[in-house]
């Protein structure tokens, strides 16, 4: 495994489960960079049926991981999805045979710090996934992982060979799944994977006393004038708060500190006029590279031994990531794309 992320950590530990030998690196701490923070929202709703299913199958599996680490990993408050786009959502969770139900403003079942401005798909088994929970169980369950930078990947006549640092490794087969290295550690075995990489930044803002308790996860698909974004709650009295930006003023030349700017003024702004319940004070931040190329869904690609995942927004799919990849290693498959990606 080639990255320590989420995915290769969850596909480290089934591999281990299965009883077989695996090895995972990590140039840095593990689950450090995009899989980083304390939270992450969870939804079965997206935009395409394929993906409802995935993530129906991944929040059992996710019910599997809780009862081996002896603690739920996800908050079951709900998401709320809103935005002209968000019938479409709902008629992909109705072809999937997805719980969900359309609600006006206003309605009593939404639980939010600020009011939505039309009808809105309410996805029941949606939440907020507590990432220090799940670090802490996929690090545990993995063992040690080699925190060194994976600098050479070949195919061999019988396998792969991994050169990382000092010591050079050989393995039956090799799994790249290291974020924003992805597009380079693929090149060097053929796979083409876009490169294009974007500045984003999630921000947190404090919770006013007269926000709901326990508040559902949302998502606003944006339209003319307004970001696209995704909320939740976060620390304890904190919401937190991602926008899709305009991509010139998160253009990855710009540089992190422009782009942060940039962002925090979007953010802001958006928490200023949408969500009375919400200080429009940013307390907290949480900075990661984005592919604006990608979007939800999940590709594979595959090279002799050696195969690669990439995608965005993969965290709500990590335990059925794990199943999936770990039996393409075993048995030399290559999973079928999703989403957008499908072919």
């Amino acid at each position: 495994m080639i990255g320590g992320g989420v995915v290769g950590l969850s596909a480290t530990v089934e591999l281990l489960r299965r009883g077989t030998e695996a090895v995972c690196y990590e140039r840095d701490t593990p689950m450090a960079e995009r899989s980083a923070g304390d939270s992450r929202v969870f939804r079965l709703a997206h935009a395409y049926p394929d993906m409802v299913e995935l993530a129906a199958r991944s929040r059992r599996l996710y019910a599997g991981w809780g009862e081996r680490a002896g603690v739920p990993l996800i908050d079951d408050v709900g998401t709320v999805v809103g935005g002209e786009a968000a019938g479409g959502w709902a008629d992909a969770m109705a072809a999937a045979g997805a719980a969900h139900e359309i609600v006006e403003p206003g309605s009593p079942l939404l639980r939010l710090p600020g009011p939505v401005t039309g009808p809105a798909l309410l996805d029941p088994s949606g939440g907020v996934i507590r990432v220090d929970r799940v670090r802490a169980f996929l690090v545990a369950a993995a063992g040690a992982v080699r925190q060194v930078t994976a600098e050479t990947i070949e195919e061999t006549p019988t396998g792969v060979r991994v050169v990382a640092g000092t010591a050079t490794d050989d393995f039956d087969a090799a799994l790249i799944c290291a974020g924003a290295g992805t597009p380079d550690l693929a090149a060097a075995v053929g796979v083409d994977v876009p490169p294009a990489l974007e500045h984003h930044v999630r921000f947190s803002f404090p919770l006013r006393p007269q926000a709901p308790p326990s508040p559902q996860c949302l998502i606003t698909l944006g339209g003319p004038g307004d970001p696209g974004t995704y909320q939740h709650r976060a620390a304890p009295g904190t919401w937190a708060v991602g926008a899709d930006v305009a991509p010139a003023a998160v253009a990855w030349d710009l540089g992190r500190e422009a782009a942060e700017r940039a962002s925090l003024a979007v953010v802001t702004d958006y928490v200023a006029r949408e969500l009375p319940g919400v200080e429009p004070r940013a307390v907290d931040r949480l900075y990661c590279t984005h592919n604006p190329d990608l979007s939800d869904g999940l590709q594979f690609l595959r090279r002799g031994r050696v195969l690669v995942v990439h995608g965005e927004n993969l965290f709500k799919f990590a335990p059925l990531l794990g199943e999936i990849l770990a039996q393409a290693c075993i048995d030399g498959s290559t999973p079928a794309d999703a989403g957008p990606n499908r072919h």
